[in-house]
C-alpha cells in the first residue's frame, strides 16, 4: 500500500520522476499478485513515452482485481478519462490517481496488508 498524500508529495519533490517508480511498482505487484496485465518494466515504458494510454490501463487492471472476486468495480478504463482529457483542467489526474491509487489501496487492505 501506499499513501496517497506521501505519492503526490514525492511526486511534486522529485519533479515527476516518482511517477515513474509508482507506475513500475504498481504494475509489478499486479502481475505477480494476478498473473495478469502489464509488468513493471513495460508499464515503465509506456510511463515514459505515452503515460495517459497507462492510466486507462492501470485504472482497468484495478478494476479486474474487484471483479474476479465478484466485486463491483471501483474503477475502471474509463477512470482513465480523469488523466486524459482531464488534464485539460489540471487537477483531472490527481482526481484520477486519488481514485485508482485509493482502490488499490483498499485491494490490498481487504487482503490484511498494513
Amino acid at each position: 500500500m501506499r499513501s496517497t498524500g506521501v505519492c503526490i508529495l514525492l511526486t511534486v519533490v522529485t519533479f515527476g520522476i516518482y511517477t515513474w517508480v509508482w507506475w513500475y511498482k504498481t504494475h509489478s505487484e499486479l502481475k505477480r499478485h494476478s498473473g495478469t496485465g502489464v509488468d513493471g518494466g513495460v508499464a515503465l515504458l509506456l510511463a515514459i513515452f505515452v503515460p495517459f494510454v497507462l492510466a486507462y490501463i492501470t485504472s482497468s487492471e484495478v478494476g479486474g482485481l474487484y471483479e474476479r472476486r465478484g466485486q463491483r468495480k471501483p474503477v475502471g478504463g474509463a477512470t482513465g478519462l480523469w488523466y486524459f482529457p482531464g488534464s485539460i483542467i489540471l487537477v483531472g489526474p490527481i482526481v484520477w490517481f486519488v481514485k485508482t491509487n485509493g482502490a488499490l489501496n483498499a485491494y490490498w487492505r481487504s487482503l490484511g496488508a498494513a
